[in-house]
């Protein structure tokens, strides 16, 4: 149980640190509203317009969120592979390959399906 202990008090002072973080901030920052600080952001883009009942949203902006998270999920598996590389010998070595391989195939389609393209 004592190792354990540093983890908890760790998480502890995360949580503390982000719970007084969040109450502090509506006393401590600038307090100038501007109807621009009140717009959405978009990443230095101009806001364009919805509709009032939501709107249509770009596939391009979800499949791009897909390929993220399976190349996010292929780095994953890949460092702990890496770090018991020599341990896992041959076996370790094939299951690998075919990982890549799958990844790769799913690359390749998305990539031939121009999913990539942001026209």
């Amino acid at each position: 149980m004592d190792l354990y202990v540093p983890i908890l008090v760790l998480a502890v002072l995360a949580g503390g640190f982000a719970i007084f973080s969040v109450a502090i901030a509506p006393f401590t920052g600038p307090k100038r509203w501007n109807r621009a600080k009140l717009d959405a952001y978009e990443c230095g883009i101009e806001p364009t317009p919805q509709p009032v009942g939501g709107g249509r949203f770009p596939l391009k902006y979800m499949i791009t969120a897909m390929l993220f998270i399976v190349f996010d999920i292929e780095i994953i598996f890949l460092y702990p592979w890496a770090v018991t590389f020599d341990k896992l010998g041959l076996f370790g070595l094939v299951e690998m390959v075919l990982f890549i391989v799958t990844v790769l195939v799913a690359y390749a389609y998305v990539w031939r399906r121009k999913g990539l393209d942001w026209d």
